[in-house]
This record gives structure tokens, sequence and C-alpha cells, in this order.
């Protein structure tokens, strides 16, 4: 039997939130599951919803290997559902296959190193499934830790752009590690893409790696910027991961003011100019503020990688991991300001830094450290 420490987050109905470090079992790997040794994970902002959330970490109780803190109302109510649970975290990572199951899929990995979603990544093994793992070759593992969730979501967008026949993208997180990801893409494939930035040197980072139309959405002209760009692009098509607050409303008005701008004659509903926005993120917690100002050709939808991976059908996918495996430490390569082991992950200094999602400021995880 193989054991090793693994981090798990408890939500009780009190509001109280735990991360404690514990030391597991791990089961035998059966049928087309593998067990990874990981050697290296890196903290998404996918992986805070559960692991920090709204809670108060600055007044936290903190411990070696574990911190206690109040989740405040309404973010407590509002995650009932987890209320009592003991979950693992750390979508994906990456490390060496240690043990498979009997199909031939699994033992074809015995010994490899590969990239993995086990969804406890922050762990010093994990159970993955043999289908969802993507041999790195002569790749380390901290190359390849970061080579599933960024890369695919953002090959995704373009992936789901095309299909629907679109010319034109819209980001409203430009100088992210997966928006950077993207602007390289959308080079490569020659799709244009609107980057929406919110300072001058996130602006200037993006330019200098080859970016067109970029915006800052802290200048006065903001607006007048975005609506440029659009004129430009035909980019009536975005994804917005911040959810909270006005970004959408202000891209779907753009959109809507060069769609009526372009109308031959007047029509008091607004233009009929398709405009979608989809939220794959909630930087922001609070409500999402739309207002009554774009017509009535608009859409507004989640877009998560799962689902659009399960829609999308094998032969895309493996297309698509082939594409980020090829590039990965060119178009798909990600920087990481800091590791840390698991012990180090629970420190009152790293949560406070790493729950701040700063643009470029990724941490890594070395659970073997």
């Amino acid at each position: 039997m193989t054991t090793g420490k693994q981090l798990f987050t408890t939500l009780t109905s009190d509001g109280t939130l735990t991360l404690e470090l514990e030391d597991v079992t791990f089961p035998e790997p059966t049928g087309n599951q593998v067990l990874v040794k990981m050697e290296a994970a890196p903290i998404n902002p996918s992986d805070l919803a559960i692991l920090t959330g709204a809670a108060d970490f600055e007044n936290a109780d903190y411990s070696p290997g574990k911190v206690v803190a109040k989740m405040p109302e309404p973010f407590n109510t509002g995650s009932k559902a987890r209320h009592g649970q003991k979950l693992p975290a750390g979508n994906e990572g990456a490390g060496t296959v240690v043990a498979t199951g009997d199909s031939d899929m699994a033992k074809a990995l015995m010994g490899q190193r590969v990239a993995c979603v086990p969804g406890n990544a922050f762990s010093q093994y994990a159970i993955a499934d043999a289908a969802m793992c993507l041999p790195l070759g002569d790749h380390s593992s901290e190359t390849g830790a970061s080579s599933f969730v960024n890369p695919m979501t953002a090959l995704g967008f373009v992936e789901n752009a095309k299909a629907d026949g679109q010319k034109a993208i819209l980001h409203t997180v430009g100088a992210s590690n997966l928006g950077q990801m993207l602007n390289r893409i959308c080079l490569e494939d020659g799709m244009d893409l609107v980057n929406i930035v919110r300072k001058d040197d996130q602006a200037e980072l993006l330019k200098s790696q080859g970016a067109k139309h970029v915006v800052n959405s802290s200048d006065d002209d903001f607006m007048d910027q975005l609506r440029g760009a659009i004129s430009e692009t035909g980019a009536f098509y975005g994804f917005d991961p911040i959810g909270g607050g006005q970004m959408v409303d202000s891209c779907f008005k753009a959109m809507e003011q060069v769609a009526v701008s372009q109308m031959s004659e007047y029509s008091r509903y607004g233009s009929n100019q398709a405009k979608r926005m989809f939220i794959y993120g909630r930087l922001d917690f609070g409500p999402t503020v739309l207002t009554p100002a774009y017509g009535f050709g608009w859409t507004l939808s989640g877009w998560l990688l799962t689902p659009f991976l399960q829609n999308a059908g094998m032969e895309t996918v493996m297309r698509m991991r082939k594409r980020v495996l090829d590039n990965l430490t060119t178009t798909f390569d990600s920087s990481y300001k800091t590791k840390v082991n698991l012990k180090g992950m629970l420190t009152k200094d790293a949560i406070l830094d790493y729950r701040q999602m700063k643009t470029g400021e990724k941490y890594l995880v070395t659970p073997q450290g």
C-alpha cells in the first residue's frame, strides 16, 4: 500500500473552513487508473474556490499543516452544498506513474512522467484516469504541471469561436497566464483578439508579445478604445473570468454601439447583431451587473472546460492535446512566482499572497518537497 500526505478542505455549517494535511493510504489502481507520484501542481484560480473562497485568512488560526478560518455570510450559506464534506483540492499537476491498473492504456504509462487532472493534485500521490493523462516525454514535471487547465481552456476558446463561425475573440483579462497563451494561439491561427487589461505595464507586456488590439480599462477613454477595437476586428464574441461587476456589461454595450453605428436604418429594438459573452471564472464574487442597453441579440452563458471537452469529441480533444504537448515550452509555457511544498502552501504569507490571483504571480506546489 502507498501512503502519503494529502490536503483536504472542509467547510462546516457554522462557517468554519479548515485546510489540513492528512496521512492517507492510496488505493491500488484498477482498470484504466494509474497511481501518480505527484511532483508539481499549480494553484489555479479554479482551485481557490474551495481552498480559500471568501474566507478571512488575515485572522485565521495557523499551525503546521493546518489552517482554520471563518467564512463570512452570504458566502457560507452560498456554499451550503459542501457543508460537512471533506474535499480534496488541486485540479491538475504532473508526476511519475508508479503503479497501474490492468488496462493496456494504463500499463503503457508505467514509469512515465505524465500531466494529469486528478482533482487531488495537492497530494503526494493521486489516482488518475489514463485517458486523461498526457505523457510528458522529456519534459520535467514542473514544465508539464500546468499543461492541462490553461492550455486546453485557451485552445477551447479558439475551437469554440471557430465552430461558431467567428473571426475574432474578446478576452477581458488579457495579461493573465491564460490570456498570454490565448494571444499566442490567436497569432498562430490568424484569429483576431481584443485584449482588455487594467494597467499600462500589462498592455506593454502583451504588445511586446505581438498583441495588436489591447485596451486598458483604467483609461478615461476605455469605452472609445473598446469600440474601436471591436469595430476593427468584429469581435462580438468574448470570454470573461471576472464574473462579478460590470465588465461583461461594458463589453455588451460597446459591441451594441459598434453594431448600431453600422446599421443603415434605425430600429427601436437596437441591432440584431448576435453578441455573446461567456463567463468562465469568478475573480469577482459580486453580482454580475447587466443593463438593458444592448438590443435584443445577446447571449450570456457559462463556460467550463470539462463539459466543452465532453461535447467536442475525442478526435478534437486528441488534436488539442497533441498541439499542447508539441508546444509546451513555447505557446503553452507557464511561469511561476515561487514554489512551496504542501506545508508551505498553508502558511499565512503564502495564502495571503496566492489568493490575490495577481497577474504573473502563480504558485507551484511541489508535494514531495
